[in-house]
C-alpha cells in the first residue's frame, strides 16, 4: 500500500504502472508523516506492517527475510535490520547497525501491537519514530537482523537535515517524556 501525503512529485502518475499490484491512497492535503503512517496501519490487511520512505529502497529479499523470521518466531514483536546510507546515485557511504542507530523504516511490526502502543503521535512533525520506539520498548522488543537490507538515501531534502523541524520535534519529545 502507498499513502501519498499530497505529494507534488507525480507519484500518482508513476504508480499507475503498478495499479494491479498495490493499493494507492492519495491524501488531498498534507497531513504529516505520523498521520500518513497511522492511516497505512489502519488500512493494512496483513498481520505485519513495515514502513519504507519514498526516497529509500530495500534489498530484493528484505520483505521475504523479515516476514520469514517473524513467521518462524511467534514470540518476536518486531524485526529490524541493518542499513546502508547511500548517496543520490545509490553508492553506499556507511554501513549502520540498526539496533545501535535505529531509524523509523525497515522495521516489521506486529500490527496489533502498534495499536496497543497507540500508533504514531500525530502531534510530532519530526522525531515521531523516537517517540514510538520509546513507547514500544516499554513493553516489546525489536530483534535486529545483522544484514544491511535497507538503503537510507541521504540528500539535501532529508527531514533530518531540517534543523528547525528537528529541534521542534526534540522539544516536543523532551516535554512529552520528561521525568516526573
Amino acid at each position: 500500500m502507498v499513502i501519498d501525503d499530497a505529494s507534488s512529485d507525480g507519484t500518482g502518475q508513476i504508480l499507475k504502472n503498478f495499479e494491479d499490484d498495490i493499493r494507492y491512497v492519495r491524501l488531498e492535503e498534507n497531513k504529516g508523516l505520523s498521520y500518513a503512517r497511522n492511516l497505512g496501519v489502519k488500512m493494512a490487511k496483513g498481520q505485519f506492517v513495515v514502513f519504507l520512505d519514498a526516497d529509500d529502497y530495500v534489498h530484493k529479499d528484505f520483505l521475504y527475510l523479515e516476514r520469514t523470521i517473524m513467521g518462524l518466531n511467534p514470540s518476536l514483536d518486531a524485526v529490524s535490520c541493518d542499513y546502508y546510507f547511500v548517496d543520490e546515485r545509490g553508492r553506499h557511504s556507511e554501513y549502520v547497525k540498526g539496533d545501535s542507530r535505529p531509524i523509523a523504516c525497515g522495521i516489521m511490526f506486529r500490527k496489533d501491537l502498534l495499536f496497543r502502543v497507540g500508533l504514531y503521535d500525530e502531534g510530532f512533525i519530526a522525531r515521531e519514530e523516537e517517540d514510538l520506539r520509546l513507547r514500544w520498548l516499554e513493553n516489546y522488543e525489536i530483534f535486529n537482523i545483522p544484514a544491511a537490507l535497507y538503503r537510507y538515501r541521504m540528500h539535501h531534502s532529508n527531514l533530518t537535515k531540517d534543523a528547525n523541524r528537528m529541534a521542534e520535534g526534540k522539544a516536543r519529545f523532551d516535554e512529552k517524556h520528561k521525568k516526573q
